[in-house]
C-alpha cells in the first residue's frame, strides 16, 4: 500500500478527504521559490558537514556505498543547546479536545510567512519498507539545520531506485495523501515557550515549531505513519520484533513493546551468545496486521542512546550521526567522540542499518508472542496472561519510569511510575484502536502475552540476563508457567531469587495497589480528553477481576 500525492483537477476539492485547512497550509509553502530540493543522500551529506557548528569526525562511515553515501564518508556530530530531549507537553493534535483549528492554522500560516527570506530545504523519504506498506514522506526545513534532514534522510529509507520501484509497484491506500512536515527549529512564540509540535492525523501532515531536537522529527514523522498504519489494517507497535531461526527448522516471532530504557533495543539486538540463528526486524518502529500477523518496518535504521557505549565499543562502527555528544583528540591527533553522556543525559546516534547483520523489512510469519516491558517493583521478572481482554488492557496500562529521554514540563516528577499505553506517546487516535487491533491479535491470530520486567522487583534488580533467559525459556518451550496465587488468568515462571511471597501481607498489599492504579487509570479513560481514549467496559471488568482475586 503506498500514499498518493499527485491529483486530478477534479479530485482538488474541499469534499476530497486527504484535503484540509491544515495540511493546505503546511503543504503550500514546500513548493515556494525560496525552496530547494535536496535529491541524494550524498547531497544531504555535504550540506550536512557544511554547516555551521558541525563537527565532521575523522571516525568513518563503515561501508559507506551501501548506504548510499561516497567512500570517504565521516560520522558528523551536532549538538543542541540546553534541549536534549522530547516534549510531551509541546504536543497538540487536532481532533482532541480544547484544540482549535483555526487558532492554530493561524500561527502555522504566521511560522510560514517568517521563513519566507530563508533558504528551505525540501527532503524526501520513506516510512515504510515492504510494498504492502510505504507512506511518502516530505520534510521542509531551513537552512541552517541541514544536520536534522540529513539524520532524517538516514534514519528513514531515502529515494533510491530499489525503493522507488518498491513503491510504485504499491497499492495506492485510498483517502490517504503523503506525509507532509514543516520544520522552523528557530521559532518563537510567548504562548508556546517549550515549542510546538501540532499534527492534523488524519490528513498526514505535521508542524514542527521550536524544535532543535532530532528525536522530535523522528518520531513526528513517525506519529503520523503509525496512524496511517491505524486507519489501514494494522497495529501501530513502538517496540522491537525479531524472530528466532531454530535449529530444529521452527521459527519464533517475538515483539517486546517499551519505552526508552525499559530494554526494547537490548532484547531486541541480544545475540544470547550466538546460541540462536536471529533475525531482526527493527528494535523502534513497525506495524503488524490484523489480518495475516506479518509485521514490516517502518525505518531501515536505529536512533539509538550513546551512554552505553564507551568509544572503543565495537558498535560505535555503525555510527552515522551523532547528537548532544563531545568529541575530544586521541593520540594520532584524530577527532573522536566523547560518549557515555559525559556532556549530557540522552545523548544519541544514528546507527546504520548494518548494526544488525541479519536484517529483513517484512517478517510474513506471524508474530508467536508479544512481551509488555514494564518498570512494575511488584511484578516478578516474566508472568503470562490468559484472556485476550486482560491481555489487550494490560498493554493499556503499561507500566514504567520516566528517562532521559523526555523533557518534562514543570512541576511533573521525573520519579514518578507512570502509565504509557501500549509503550507509545505518539499515538493520535483513540486508544480504543489500539485496544482493539491488539485484542485481535490475541484473539485471531493466536498469539501469546507476556509481562517482562526489566526494572526492580521490590528492591532487588532485574537484570538483563534474567530477563534473556525467561525470553530463552519461552522460545525453546521449556518455560514452566504455573498458576500465580489466586489468579485465575495469569500464571507465573518461577525465577530463583525473584519469587514473590503471596503470604507476604505488605507485598500482596502494594501488588493490589498497583493492579488498582491501572484499574483507576482505565476509569479515568471515561472522562481524560473528553473520553477521548475510553476503553470497553470488558477492559475495566478484566483488571477488576485480577484486583477482586488478591486476597
Amino acid at each position: 500500500m503506498a500514499t498518493k500525492r499527485s491529483y486530478r483537477w477534479e479530485e482538488i476539492s474541499k469534499t476530497n478527504p486527504i484535503f484540509s485547512q491544515i495540511r493546505t497550509t503546511i503543504e503550500t509553502p514546500f513548493y515556494g521559490n525560496n525552496v530547494v530540493e535536496v535529491n541524494s543522500i550524498k547531497e544531504a551529506y555535504k550540506l550536512a558537514a557544511d554547516s555551521p557548528g558541525t563537527i565532521v569526525t575523522d571516525i568513518p562511515v563503515f561501508e559507506p556505498e551501501k548506504l548510499g553515501l561516497d567512500s570517504d564518508s565521516k560520522v558528523l556530530l551536532f549538538n543542541d543547546g540546553a534541549v536534549k530531549g522530547r516534549c510531551a507537553a509541546a504536543r497538540r493534535i487536532l481532533g482532541e479536545p480544547n484544540v482549535d483549528q483555526e487558532e492554530y492554522a493561524s500561527k502555522i500560516r504566521e511560522a510560514v510567512y517568517g521563513t519566507r527570506y530563508t533558504t528551505m530545504y525540501h527532503a524526501q523519504a520513506y516510512v515504510g519498507l515492504d510494498k504492502d506498506f510505504m507512506v511518502k514522506a516530505h520534510l521542509l526545513i531551513p537552512e541552517g539545520h541541514e544536520n536534522i534532514m540529513y539524520s532524517w534522510l538516514l534514519n528513514f529509507q531515502y529515494l533510491n531506485e530499489e525503493f522507488f520501484n518498491l513503491y510504485a509497484d504499491s497499492k495506492v491506500i485510498e483517502g490517504e495523501g503523503d506525509i507532509y512536515i514543516f520544520s522552523d527549529p528557530d521559532w518563537e512564540n510567548a504562548d508556546h515557550p517549550l515549542g510546538l509540535t501540532f499534527f492534523d492525523p488524519t490528513h498526514n501532515c505535521a508542524a514542527l515549531l521550536g524544535m532543535r531536537y532530532f528525536g522530535e522529527h523522528k518520531k513526528g514523522t513517525l506519529t503520523l505513519g503509525w496512524g496511517t498504519a491505524n486507519r489501514n489494517g494494522y497495529a501501530a507497535c513502538h517496540g522491537g520484533q525479531k524472530r528466532y531461526n531454530l535449529s530444529n527448522g521452527e521459527k519464533f516471532v517475538a515483539g517486546v513493546f517499551g519505552l526508552s530504557g525499559s530494554g526494547k533495543s537490548t532484547i531486541t539486538h541480544a545475540k544470547h551468545n550466538d546460541k540462536y540463528d536471529i533475525t531482526v526486524l527493527h528494535d523502534d518502529a513497525f506495524i503488524i496486521s490484523t489480518e495475516n500477523g506479518s509485521s514490516v518496518a517502518l525505518e531501515p535504521s536505529y536512533f539509538d542512546k550513546t551512554q552505553d557505549y564507551p568509544m572503543a565499543d565495537d558498535d560505535n562502527k555503525y555510527l552515522l550521526t551523532v547528537q548532544n555528544n563531545g568529541v575530544t583528540i586521541d593520540e594520532d591527533g584524530k577527532i573522536v567522540l566523547v560518549t557515555e553522556d559525559m556532556r549530557n543525559g540522552n545523548g544519541r546516534a544514528v546507527k546504520s542499518k548494518l548494526w544488525s547483520p541479519n536484517r529483513e523489512n517484512k517478517f510474513a510469519e506471524p508474530v508467536n508472542a508479544i512481551f509488555w516491558l514494564m518498570k512494575d517493583p511488584t511484578l516478578p521478572p516474566i508472568i503470562k496472561l490468559s484472556g485476550s481482554a486482560l491481555a489487550s488492557v494490560m498493554g493499556a496500562t503499561l507500566a514504567t519510569k520516566r528517562t532521559s529521554a523526555e523533557r518534562l514540563a514543570e512541576g511533573v516528577d521525573p520519579n514518578a511510575l507512570v502509565v504509557e499505553p501500549y509503550a507509545n506517546p505518539f499515538r493520535t487516535y483513540p486508544l480504543v484502536d489500539d485496544y482493539t487491533k491488539f485484542k485481535k491479535l490475541f484473539d485471531d491470530n493466536n498469539v501469546d502475552c507476556y509481562i517482562l520486567n526489566t526494572g526492580f522487583f521490590m528492591d532487588k534488580k532485574v537484570t538483563p540476563a534474567v530477563t534473556l533467559g525467561s525470553l530463552e525459556a519461552v522460545v525453546e518451550k521449556t518455560a514452566t508457567f504455573k498458576p500465580w496465587g489466586s489468579f485465575s488468568d495469569i500464571e507465573i515462571m518461577e525465577v530463583e531469587g525473584f519469587v514473590p511471597d503471596m503470604n507476604d501481607a505488605s507485598y500482596v498489599e502494594q501488588l493490589k495497589a498497583r493492579m488498582n492504579d491501572r484499574v483507576e487509570y482505565v476509569k479515568s479513560r471515561d472522562t481524560e480528553k473528553g473520553g477521548f481514549d475510553k476503553l470497553p467496559a470488558e477492559a475495566l471488568e478484566a483488571l477488576q477481576k485480577v484486583v477482586n482475586e488478591l486476597k
